[in-house]
């Protein structure tokens, strides 16, 4: 079994930054790709970005348009989100995810196997 938890997320005003953390851990952690979905109240989860566990390959959500840049530290088990200009529609739970299979992994939520309980993001203006 593989555990995520999420880190990092809070209150911030419009214009400013926040880095969120994800650690994973488990005997049986493996992944081919991490990625950070959201989901804003009475919206369906939406992917933001993924990146490859051993290749160096990163994607983007296009509404992003820069703002955002996720990393890893693979030593560490761990997926960082450093979020810049935050706005207000911004504003939602952040979650990350564990594909196992896809190298590039994938913008489908269904394809993730591990989720994480998630950290709020709320974004003032």
């Amino acid at each position: 079994q593989v555990q995520l938890a999420e880190s990092g997320g809070g209150l911030v005003q419009e214009g400013n930054s926040l880095r969120l953390s994800c650690v994973a851990s488990g005997r049986s952690f493996s992944a081919a790709a991490m990625a950070w979905f959201r989901q804003a109240p009475g919206k369906a989860r939406e992917f933001v970005a993924v990146i490859s566990w051993r290749r160096d390959y990163t994607y983007y959500a296009d509404f992003l348009k820069g703002r955002f840049t996720i990393s890893r530290d693979s030593a560490k088990n761990t997926v960082y989100l450093q979020m810049n200009s935050l706005k207000p529609e911004d504003t939602a739970v952040y979650y990350c995810a564990v594909d196992q299979i896809r190298p590039g992994g994938s913008v489908t939520p269904s394809d993730y196997t591990y989720w994480g309980q998630g950290t709020q993001v709320t974004v003032s203006s």
